[in-house]
């Protein structure tokens, strides 16, 4: 049984980052992925080594057993390091790079079943003798009544579910409280779910164990909620910075003075307007944003835009005051 180079095989240095090696793997799957090279078995052959070294080096815990292994990898295996008969890597399910997306997926990768990879590769083992060694494998005892998983026949993973809703700008502010009616499979439910303060429009907030159930005893899937911000009659948003418009009155505007300013968070604030302040004008109150996810007193800036306000109509004192100073700007 020969020692398995796990980085040469994905053609990355042993200093390599957790980024890296999820690049270096991706490029690698797309390029041997069977139904990228129908019928050839050099092709296949290499699509399971590089799964494998992705299955170790792509997994922090396996990565450093791997790393320690060294030149005494023959020691580890005398003294038993696999631990026994168990469960297979990932109980049987391959993380294989197909663009990413939705349903079934996480960062990028799908789960392939058991059955999907005999599917692919037929009774073969996917797995290298110095996998088993050392990662946990199945004895033939095992395999026979579990499969070659480790997780009893008839058992799945529950895969993700993606679920879309749209969310006003105030509850996106302060967060919310939803419950879901979802229906998968044939399977209706609800759910309840909470929705932190600060979240995007098009950001994912991700539910852990309320996707599709698991069968056999698996662990069910995920439940992602795509989040759409509805439009606001009177706020815009550009990250977490928030864009409203002041009235201000000609005068105030001319003279100087002082306009309120109604925050998302529902707080007025009294703005001072300096002498000669112009339309279109913009103030920056600080810290009047959005607030970060997971950080509630981390807000950005609101940007307020003075629209000055002209009379619509004119009362003869009035008319006398602007022809007196229409006067005085004809004699500068």
């Amino acid at each position: 049984m020969d020692f398995k180079d796990y980085y040469g095989t994905l053609g990355v240095a042993k200093t390599a980052t957790e980024r890296e090696i999820k690049q270096a793997y991706r490029k690698l799957a797309r390029k041997y992925h069977p139904d990228v090279n129908p019928g050839n078995k050099s092709a296949e052959a290499k699509f399971k080594e590089i799964n494998e070294a992705n299955e170790v080096l792509g997994d922090p815990a396996k990565r450093q057993k791997y790393d320690e292994l060294g030149a005494n990898w023959r020691m580890y295996e005398q003294a038993g390091a696999a631990g026994g008969p168990g469960g297979g890597p990932q109980g049987g399910a391959w993380n294989v790079n197909f663009g990413g997306g939705p349903g079934g997926q996480r960062g990028g990768f799908r789960t392939m079943s058991e059955e999907e990879m005999r599917g692919m590769f037929g009774d073969a083992d996917p797995f290298s003798d110095f996998f088993h060694a050392f990662f946990g494998g199945s004895t033939g005892e095992e395999t026979g009544r579990r499969g070659r998983g480790g997780r009893a026949r008839g058992s799945r993973e529950g895969r993700d579910i993606e679920h879309e809703i749209v969310l006003g700008l105030e509850d996106a502010y302060h967060g919310a409280m939803r419950r879901l009616s979802l229906k998968h499979d044939g399977q209706a439910r609800t759910v309840d779910v909470r929705i932190p303060a600060g979240v995007g429009d098009g950001s994912r907030v991700k539910i852990a164990g309320e996707g599709e159930l698991g069968a056999g005893g698996a662990r069910s899937g995920d439940l992602y909620l795509r989040i759409h911000l509805a439009p606001h009659p009177s706020f815009e948003r550009k990250g977490r910075d928030l864009y409203t418009h002041v009235a201000v009155p000609l005068t105030t505007a001319v003279l100087g003075g002082e306009a309120e300013v109604m925050t998302l968070g529902g707080k007025p604030l009294r703005l001072k307007i300096p002498m000669a302040t112009q339309h279109a004008q913009v103030f920056r109150l600080k810290g009047h944003g959005m607030p970060a996810v997971g950080k509630p007193d981390d807000h950005g800036d609101l940007y307020a835009t003075v629209d000055v306000e002209l009379p619509r109509a004119l009362s003869q004192e009035q008319r006398a005051h602007f022809e007196a100073l229409q006067k005085l700007e004809t004699r500068v």
